[in-house]
């Protein structure tokens, strides 16, 4: 079925796994252009010569673009060889990083399909992390204060749980606390190091709509306290003062993704990513 849209880019994900490195770089790639309608393919777990093939004739028929991640040398050059004679755009992810660090290293990779989500120690430590997170969620437990690598603070709606879901994904434990007006702010805020807690904020305006829609997603009237412009300054005034006092770092989310605000929030706190990180025992 050939592609009937001129102006619709098609992408094919290509890969022996899961497919998620070339999915990122794709999308990462298709943000760049938010007037153009994409189209994305993904073609997962491809471990012989005819699925490949089939999702190459696929490719071939949407005129689509290329990205592959196959570790397997001899499938990732028939997919090279495929789109050279066909003139189509392909983008080997995975094989020219592979090749530098294996002349660098002077080893040669494993070629193991899917290495990247072994259910190693590293698997494990993020499953804990995720666990942690909804444990202390919202407040539940002051103590996982605590137990921390993040404490953040914010009041409703400030991306307080999808934050921390999204930390726990790179291994890191976080809690997180909503803040009301004259609420009880626990002790055990006022133990930890400052440099682990993070302070959310938003603008007023920005707020407003956000939990007006909030309110009609339930059904509800948006006109309530919860919207009401005096009050939400009142919280964001309550809460930028408990931030001055704690001396913590503070980040405004109105225009930032989940990915923006974690990516600020691990170097405001000089925190590693340790979604990938190996020690030297788990390489051994």
């Amino acid at each position: 079925m050939e592609n009937q849209n001129p102006d619709l880019v098609s992408i094919f994900i290509l890969s022996d796994s899961a497919g998620e490195t070339a999915s990122k770089l794709a999308q990462a790639s298709m943000a760049q252009f938010p007037t153009t309608e994409f189209c994305l393919f993904r073609r997962t777990f491809i471990n012989t010569e005819e699925m490949l093939n089939k999702a190459l004739n696929d490719a071939k028929s949407e005129d689509g673009m290329v990205f592959h991640t196959i570790i397997d040398p001899h499938l990732s050059q028939l997919a090279r060889d495929f789109c050279e004679r066909e003139g189509i755009f392909q983008l080997d992810v995975l094989h020219p990083a592979v090749d530098e660090i294996s002349r660098r290293a002077h080893v040669d990779p494993t070629g193991e399909r899917g290495a990247l989500h072994h259910l190693n120690e590293n698997y494990f430590k993020r499953i804990k992390a995720m666990e942690f997170a909804v444990k202390y969620d919202d407040g539940k437990d002051p103590k996982g204060f605590l137990e921390a690598d993040v404490v953040l603070l914010g009041v409703s709606r400030t991306s307080k749980t999808p934050l921390s879901l999204y930390l726990a994904n790179k291994n890191l434990k976080v809690a997180n606390l909503p803040l009301i007006p004259q609420a009880h702010i626990p002790k055990q805020l006022w133990e930890i190091d400052p440099k682990k807690i993070v302070g959310l904020t938003n603008d007023p305006e920005v707020l407003i709509g956000i939990r007006k829609e909030r309110m009609r997603a339930y059904g509800l009237n948006p006109e309530t306290a919860y919207s009401d412009a005096s009050k939400i300054q009142a919280e964001l005034d309550f809460a930028n003062d408990l931030y001055q006092k704690l001396g913590c770092v503070i980040i405004n989310v109105a225009t930032l993704s989940i990915e923006e605000t974690a990516a600020m929030i691990m170097s405001a706190l000089d925190l590693e990513d340790h979604s990938y990180f190996f020690t030297e025992e788990e390489k051994a």
